[in-house]
């Protein structure tokens, strides 16, 4: 078989598969059967799809030569060999038997009942051939070192002397000799009872043209049989009731051409098989070798960015993930869009609160720099107002010294009462005083 075939084997088996996992997974459940006899059929039925299913993967398993696509086959054909021992297991619990009938089942299906046999999977046997080997000539080398019990014994019965030798070699010798004298015997009366026959009957006369009628009549019989058998086998043949007639030379047999290309494809296997194995082992140095320090780079970059990132959504930057969780893996991690979706909400979320407080806090401080900045502008303009008055006094310091000093010593203490006076202060004396 080509290539084209078992792919095609493996896609037919993919198919039947969708649709055994639709029909098993519909997407309202279907209520519990209570027949026994229907839950049954509904196993059965199951039962052997999965088997051929499995028969088609392990065929394709078998053939297929590409070990990536034998990886995947592989998964597929543990996966059906599951579900089968599942299902089997369900009609022993249902039916309280290990044997079961299959008739009407194979009748609805038209199938055969070679059709639902189990074979046993070749890669049990193909993968472990080497283990299998070493554990057959561990047996062959234990077997050979210790003999069974008795194996002495045994050879000291069959010892032969040699007079019992040349005795038993004489009775053989005599019986064959025996043989062919009767033989002899036997075929001298029957040629005495034959010339006797001749003497009484007399020698037979027949007509030339009637002994020559009967030979060409059993030859002609003879060669329409011939015929007729030929021309019907090759009627059989043609219907595909009959096997085609196999060629002389059994080395040309389709079986035995089949068979050597599927060991021919094995070997193909194996030898793809450490290609691939040894071909993971190049890329992987290649990469370190060739893409690793920019693959290095790039990493640290990210991880950087996603330090920036968490400082700005929190403010601080968040601790480094833990060899428990995962470590960095945490970081490059993939995430489906419903995560990464929820993951920029919350980024967003915590921004904007971020944002808040620091407009909250900034118009607290901006309020607090401006009423100060109020009240140094009342003390300056004050101080300022305070000093002008003070020149003031110092002008007229000439009129009134007494005055002066009592000014410079009230001018100490701002905002007081003078001699008691209710609501009369510095400034208003001054003005006052200036006045007149």
């Amino acid at each position: 078989m080509s290539h084209s075939y078992y792919g095609k084997q493996w896609q037919e088996a993919q198919s039947a598969l969708v649709d055994m996992l639709q029909y098993e997974n519909p997407p309202q459940p279907p209520k519990p059967e209570r027949d026994r006899l229907a839950a049954f059929q509904l196993l059965a039925t199951m039962y052997v799809k999965y088997i051929q299913i499995f028969r088609k993967l392990e065929q394709a398993y078998d053939q297929i030569v590409h070990p990536q696509k034998r990886r995947v086959l592989r998964h597929c054909l543990d996966g059906v060999m599951g579900r089968i021992l599942e299902l089997k297991h369900e009609m022993i619990n249902l039916e309280f038997s290990e044997y079961h009938y299959f008739d009407d089942v194979l009748s609805d299906l038209k199938l055969t009942p070679n059709d639902v046999e189990i074979p046993i999977p070749k890669y049990f046997v193909n993968e472990r051939a080497k283990h299998l080997k070493e554990r057959e000539k561990l047996l062959g080398q234990i077997l050979a070192k210790m003999a069974p019990q008795g194996q002495g014994r045994e050879k000291l019965d069959n010892y032969m002397t040699l007079e019992q030798a040349v005795k038993v070699i004489q009775i053989h010798e005599r019986a064959r000799q025996g043989r062919l004298r009767a033989k002899f015997m036997r075929e001298i009366r029957q040629q005495e009872e034959r010339e006797k026959l001749a003497l009484m009957h007399g020698a037979p006369t027949i007509d030339p043209e009637l002994a020559a009628m009967k030979i060409q009549k059993i030859w002609k019989g003879f060669a329409q049989r011939k015929k007729t058998r030929k021309e019907r086998d090759e009627e059989m043949v043609f219907l595909g009731m009959a096997p085609p007639p196999l060629p002389s030379n059994p080395k040309n047999l389709p079986q035995t051409l089949a068979a050597k290309t599927e060991e021919q494809r094995r070997k193909t296997q194996e030898v793809h098989e450490q290609e691939y194995q040894q071909a993971l082992v190049n890329i992987k140095e290649n990469i370190i070798k060739n893409e690793g320090p920019d693959m290095r780079e790039g990493m640290m970059d990210q991880i950087r960015q996603w330090f920036i990132e968490c400082r700005d959504a929190s403010g601080k930057f968040p601790e480094y993930p833990s060899e428990e969780d995962g470590g960095s893996l945490v970081i490059f991690k993939e995430k489906d869009p419903a995560e990464l979706e929820k993951e920029l909400r919350e980024k967003m979320t915590g921004l904007q609160q971020h944002r808040k407080k620091e407009r909250a806090s900034q118009g607290k401080r901006t309020r607090r720099r401006r009423k100060r900045r109020r009240l140094q502008k009342r003390k300056i303009r004050r101080e300022r107002k305070e000093r002008k008055e003070m020149m003031m006094m110092r002008k007229r310091a000439g009129r009134w010294p007494p005055l002066v000093l009592f000014l410079q010593s009230a001018s100490q203490q701002k905002h007081t009462n003078l001699c008691g006076w209710p609501g009369v202060k510095l400034t208003t004396l001054i003005r006052s005083t200036t006045r007149s």
